[in-house]
């Protein structure tokens, strides 16, 4: 049996391909993506509380030096495979560089429920993953656009503001840092309550992603099956190398399946709204059709409970 949060997003996704009336209200989703981000910074800044190293500074250049390479391996094939336009295959490659908080969320709650031994440092891989791919399309999309762009080094200042300005950031790191700051015991009056009801929280988040996830796929994208194929293909590949370094780091398994998971998934929160503003050329709703409508649902359903096996495996 899957985790319970995932069967949320099964249902989201049922009435969705259903039509029916469900709908969560957009200040509800608001709120909850709110919580559910502040949650997943104060769990992992409480568990960092008093054990933070510079020991973490090799683990945290392998995450960010993947978060910067995968957009290189992906562009070629995005561009010359699945024949996008330059804009869309910087778009899309970024998007497959950063992160799903979400799927972060599953995995974390995965790892829970098979206790699993996790870092105190994982909630960090989302920051080093995030910002290092959205540079990085940018940068691509800046190389190979033939039309020569005047505004360059403002769009990139503009892309820095936006990347770590963004909510999720702010409120990912903000948590890291409150929660490390206070830990378990000082910080228990407030963060108590939103970690006891870390599940709920994300099985209300998760109903509204299926809900989405089966509106991005209706009606069905029959024209774009490659790029469908390749968000099904790619986080097989992409999980299998999060694992793998994962395992050369030496990493606890919980701490393994997580960084798997992660590499694995594409942004649909944070990496739209950067990349919108930067490359006004880029189709985000391609983005949001492989990235939320295919990756994320494969990833939820199937992909995370791949990369444990695949951990084990590889141990």
């Amino acid at each position: 049996m899957p985790d319970i949060v995932v069967m949320f997003f099964i249902l989201g996704l049922v009435a969705g391909v259903l039509r029916s009336d469900l709908a969560i209200p957009k200040a509800t989703y608001d709120t909850l993506s709110l919580l559910l981000m502040l949650t997943i910074g104060l769990k992992g800044g409480m568990v960092l509380h008093g054990n933070l190293s510079w020991q973490l500074l090799p683990e945290m250049g392998s995450v960010m030096l993947l978060g910067a390479l995968i957009p290189v391996m992906l562009y070629p094939i995005l561009k010359y495979v699945i024949k996008l336009s330059v804009a869309n295959s910087a778009s899309i490659a970024a998007h497959y560089g950063s992160v799903s908080a979400g799927t972060f969320a599953v995995a974390l709650a995965y790892a829970e429920s098979a206790k699993l031994v996790v870092g105190a440092e994982v909630t960090l891989y989302l920051v080093m993953l995030e910002l290092p791919a959205i540079i990085v399309g940018l940068l691509l999309y800046r190389k190979f656009d033939k039309e020569n762009n005047q505004n360059s080094e403002l769009s990139l200042k503009s892309l820095w503001h936006e990347t770590l300005t963004n909510k999720s950031v702010i409120l990912l790191v903000g948590g890291v840092v409150i929660g490390m700051m206070y830990g378990t015991v000082q910080g228990s009056q407030v963060t108590s309550l939103l970690t006891s009801s870390f599940k709920v929280v994300l099985a209300l988040f998760l109903l509204e992603m299926g809900l989405v996830a089966a509106q991005t796929l209706r009606p069905i994208p029959w024209k774009h099956w490659k790029l469908a194929v390749f968000a099904i293909v790619t986080p097989l590949f992409l999980g299998t190398i999060g694992t793998a370094v994962g395992t050369l780091l030496n990493l606890e398994l919980g701490s393994i399946v997580i960084l798997g998971s992660l590499v694995a998934s594409a942004s649909y929160i944070a990496a739209p709204a950067a990349i919108k503003a930067a490359i006004p050329k880029a189709d985000i709703g391609l983005a949001m059709l492989s990235s939320l409508g295919v990756t994320f649902p494969f990833n939820v359903i199937v992909g995370i409970g791949l990369y444990h096996q695949l951990a084990v495996a590889m141990q």
